[in-house]
């Protein structure tokens, strides 16, 4: 594939407005990770503390079946998706770092101006998930040994917004978390084996469970639809062309590697702790599993401060086209530890990360999130455009029938973008009249 002929849009075919898209120099690293390295990261946001939600916002809405077949074909169609996005990588002989780089040319100024905008609404969105997570576990954590309601959880959040903080301080670029990824593959095992783990000893020890689909006429199926896009949220990055920069040569190939890598020993641990959550605890699972599981004190403990640790190291990873463009915008150049480019990243991306937090606490609905997030940037960034940039991209080259069948996923995943984004509105408004802002959830 990569030596594949596009028949990219002509620049001397639109006009000088669309044309005028400038391409500025990263002041990150690019092409200098292996692909190993990089099938980590990607396997880090689909077992991300969010994993430990799925029981409760995926399953409980469809159900055994609808459930186990929805993210079985998610993870297929969601490999398929983003093969397709590598594939364009390097396109018109250029290779496109960013995604607005390449919307920008195979579409012109205005569309790199939309994508830009979508991505990094979806970026956001994704972050503001993860400051959520990370204070729900820190909350978790503290109701262990204190069970006295002093701190709430727009506390926690808020020491989570500090925690990340830091963070962005300390790891100047995606490439820079080289040595993080072993802790955050610790945290990872760590949460995913303890709550696999106890769910089983719960299941086998609990009586029968309800696995009945909760709800009743229009609030159950706007509750299957928000699910549908919880579905596809799991699998969401919306920023393979960042993530492919930082690959060695050969691009296109290695970046192949490290999906297959991510899609098929990478899914496992969410695919077993989502279906051992449901099993154990039926409908009542929470959005949260650890919240269900019984265990000695300090196990569980460990468990939460692993998810804890874990969101904030892989927040940086979605927060890093962010930091890619400031720090490029800016000028950021020379050694990491000099003081000026220390205090830059505390202002600035201190200043990123705290807008981030207050909007985590003033509306820490989780599931909520991951139904808009999913409806607005991941379905479009991640299933709608690499089918219709493939389809630009290889022009005449398609099959009538290979273009069909882009237009039909195009179509598809546009119906299901629509309903996720309607119902998500829809459970966010029930949700704000049952609580306040600020809430303690």
């Amino acid at each position: 594939m990569e030596n594949d002929r596009y028949d990219t849009p002509s620049r001397k075919e639109k006009n000088d407005e669309e044309a005028s898209v400038v391409i500025p120099e990263t002041a990150h690293q690019v092409s200098n990770d292996s692909w190993f390295q990089v099938g980590v990261v990607l396997s880090m946001g689909v077992n991300s503390a969010y994993a430990l939600g799925y029981s409760g916002t995926i399953m409980v809405p469809l159900g055994w079946i609808g459930g186990v077949v929805g993210l079985v074909m998610s993870t297929i169609v969601s490999l398929y998706a983003s093969v397709l996005m590598a594939k364009l990588h390097e396109v018109g002989g250029t290779r496109h770092i960013r995604y607005r780089d390449l919307a920008g040319f195979l579409y012109g100024r205005t569309a790199y101006l939309l994508i830009w905008a979508l991505q990094y609404a979806n970026l956001f969105l994704i972050n503001i998930g993860y400051v959520i997570m990370s204070g729900s576990a820190l909350k978790a954590f503290y109701m262990l040994f204190r069970d006295d309601h002093m701190l709430k959880l727009p506390h926690f959040i808020a020491i989570a917004g500090v925690a990340c903080i830091l963070f962005a301080i300390a790891t100047p670029h995606l490439s820079a978390l080289r040595v993080w990824l072993g802790f955050s593959t610790l945290f990872m095992i760590l949460y995913l084996a303890i709550a696999f783990v106890l769910s089983v000893q719960d299941g086998v020890k609990a009586p029968a469970r309800d696995y009945h689909i909760p709800g009743s006429g229009d609030n159950k199926i706007w509750a299957i639809i928000g699910a549908i896009g919880n579905l596809f949220f799991a699998f969401n990055t919306g920023m393979i062309p960042e993530i492919q920069a930082t690959i060695r040569q050969p691009v296109v190939g290695n970046m192949v590697k490290a999906l297959n890598f991510q899609f098929t020993v990478g899914v496992v641990p969410m695919h077993a702790v989502t279906y051992i959550g449901y099993w154990a605890y039926g409908s009542v699972v929470s959005s949260y599993l650890l919240n269900n599981v019984h265990g000695p004190a300090w196990v569980l403990g460990v468990a939460h401060l692993s998810a804890f640790f874990q969101a904030i190291i892989t927040l940086h990873i979605f927060a890093s086209p962010t930091y890619e463009y400031l720090d490029t915008k800016y000028g950021v150049k020379g050694s990491a530890l000099a003081p000026r480019n220390i205090l830059f990243r505390l202002v600035v991306r201190g200043g990123y990360l705290i807008m981030t937090t207050f909007l985590s606490a003033l509306l820490p609905f989780l599931g909520n999130f991951m139904s808009l997030t999913g409806a607005i940037s991941t379905i479009p960034l991640t299933f709608i455009l690499p089918n219709h940039m493939y389809i630009i991209a290889k022009k005449n080259k398609l099959s009538s029938l290979q273009k069909s069948w882009h237009w039909l996923n195009i179509v598809v995943f546009g119906f299901v973008s629509v309903a996720a984004f309607v119902a998500a509105l829809k459970l966010t408004v029930v949700q704000t009249q049952t609580y306040h802002v600020f809430a303690d959830l």
